[in-house]
């Protein structure tokens, strides 16, 4: 009878609480009968995220004092990101030997005034989850920790020794000058030649001045960069209006109390005003950089690539700073492109022009890329391609036609395309916490406050057919600036891409040869 009654119950609270609640632990017992809708006994009551208005996720801006930036930006989770970005960047050494920015990249995060060595730096992060990392470009070094909110004070005290109180030892030079020997041998070998094109053509377009000043240091600048000569920046550079402290993952308030304990000291290369800041503004000159090399060895191996000839093209465009800047992202993401090889569908933007009219065309050509280098006084659209070293005549004759068919009138599809395509590439990147860091520091830096992503949106929107006739327009009556590696044998001259990109069909000057 008991046990009878025993089945009962259990077939009973079977059909009440489904199979779970008869399963048994490991242990023996059973789950406690409590449906998944019923709060658990003795656990705390759970706080849940809310979005109540748009006021709690702008970026808040505080200036100091002594005229040093807060930017934040509330994200919720248990990390935050925060960083010091610096107006400081290979443009700014026309006074100084090239390659400063390059040394400081590779020395940041060394030995300073409170932590001995790297190791202790990285110790203390490790206590709070975080990493460190600096990277420096031609117009912003940028300082960054990401590790837990509740190691903000720590992390913020941490960046500013690092930044302020460098101790720059002599065996630390010398780490760094192998460091940076290293980096420049790789360059020059390394089968993908994007970085050093990217160097050459930025030389071409801005010859000898602000952002075509070299971003890797010179061979010949390695022994001559000491700590004088770095000190000697750093006064310049390195002061507090020329900062921005970003942070996202913390509160406001919080940030710029932090500011105050730990940014207003006297950094370790004293405090009297800098003297010497280079406030050139960049000036276009066009031209052409060439390097004769022999990439026939660059990927040896079972399945070496093939011996090419890498051309890149650019015409001045516009500064971030100005209302063009938007027609110039859309009208880059409509040229799109990228390798021969590369699978995807029209997300992967195999429906961009440099697809369409340029890789699924010729098979002989490996790559049509466009790119767009933007900075605060001026820009620069480029297209890069790849092929035979035999056909480079051609190669640069098709690129020369697909600038010219820019100017053309935009179809509805393809325009709508790019900009949505352009919309979601920008609201996926800000999805990552660095990207939102980097967005912040970098846009206040410029521009004193920030756009917010349903602003670009809007703008991006806006963008019409004939914005992107009249950019493009306005681009092909500058100079080309030319960025030529490899075999240049069939090289066309400077003066008749010149040409070819005057002319309303952008062929190449026809040139007979008696002998071939």
């Amino acid at each position: 009878m008991a046990t009878h009654m025993s089945r009962c119950r259990t077939w009973s609270r079977l059909q009440r609480f489904g199979i779970a609640a008869y399963r048994k632990y490991s242990s023996g017992g059973r789950y406690p009968n409590v449906s998944l809708s019923t709060p658990l006994p003795g656990i705390p009551k759970p706080v849940f995220a809310s979005v109540d208005g748009q006021e709690k996720y702008e970026t808040k801006i505080t200036t100091l004092e002594n005229g040093l930036r807060v930017a934040s930006q509330n994200k919720f989770g248990q990390f935050c990101t925060v960083g010091i970005l610096i107006n400081s960047g290979s443009r700014h050494e026309a006074k100084y030997p090239s390659g400063i920015a390059h040394f400081l990249e590779k020395l940041a995060f060394s030995s300073t005034a409170q932590y001995g060595s790297k190791d202790e730096i990285l110790l203390t992060l490790e206590k709070h989850g975080g990493i460190c990392d600096c990277q420096t470009s031609r117009d912003t070094t940028m300082y960054a920790v990401s590790a837990e909110v509740k190691g903000l004070d720590t992390v913020v005290s941490l960046l500013s020794d690092a930044v302020l109180q460098p101790r720059l030892l002599d065996e630390e030079v010398e780490m760094t000058r192998m460091a940076v020997r290293f980096e420049l041998e790789d360059l020059n070998m390394r089968p993908d030649p994007e970085p050093l094109l990217t160097e050459m053509i930025h030389a071409a377009a801005y010859r000898g001045n602000t952002v075509g000043l070299p971003r890797f240091c010179p061979a010949e600048n390695v022994d001559k960069i000491d700590k004088n000569v770095l000190h000697s920046y750093l006064h310049n550079y390195y002061c507090p209006e020329r900062m921005v402290l970003a942070g996202v993952g913390v509160e406001h308030e919080q940030l710029v109390e932090c500011a105050r304990k730990y940014l207003d000291v006297k950094p370790v290369w004293g405090t009297s005003s800098a003297t010497n800041v280079d406030l050139s503004v960049a000036q276009y000159t066009g031209g052409i950089v060439k390097m004769e090399k022999d990439m026939s060895d660059v990927s040896l191996g079972p399945t070496p690539i093939p011996e090419l000839t890498h051309i890149m093209i650019g015409l001045e465009s516009c500064s971030f700073l100005e209302d063009d800047f938007i027609p110039f992202a859309v009208l880059n993401m409509m040229m799109g492109g990228g390798g021969s090889f590369s699978a995807g569908g029209p997300g992967k933007g195999m429906f961009t022009r440099l697809y369409l009219n340029v890789l699924n065309r010729h098979h002989w050509m490996y790559n049509a890329t466009a790119y767009h280098h933007s900075y605060e006084d001026s820009g620069l659209l480029c297209i890069h391609a790849s092929a035979d070293p035999r056909q480079v005549r051609e190669m640069v004759e098709i690129i020369t036609r697909e600038f010219i068919q820019m100017g053309g009138s935009a179809g509805e599809m393809e325009l709508e395309r790019a900009k949505t395509q352009l919309k979601s590439m920008l609201m996926m990147n800000l999805e990552s916490r660095p990207v939102i860091f980097e967005d912040v520091g970098r846009q206040v830096l410029s521009t004193g406050k920030r756009k917010l992503p349903h602003e670009l949106c809007d703008l991006i929107s806006s963008v019409t057919a004939s914005d992107i006739t009249r950019v493009t327009t306005k681009m092909l009556r500058s100079k080309p600036a030319v960025a030529a590696l490899g075999d240049l044998t069939e090289l066309p001259t400077y003066e008749h891409i010149q040409a070819a990109l005057s002319s309303k069909d952008g062929r190449l000057p026809r040139i007979y040869r008696l002998f071939r």
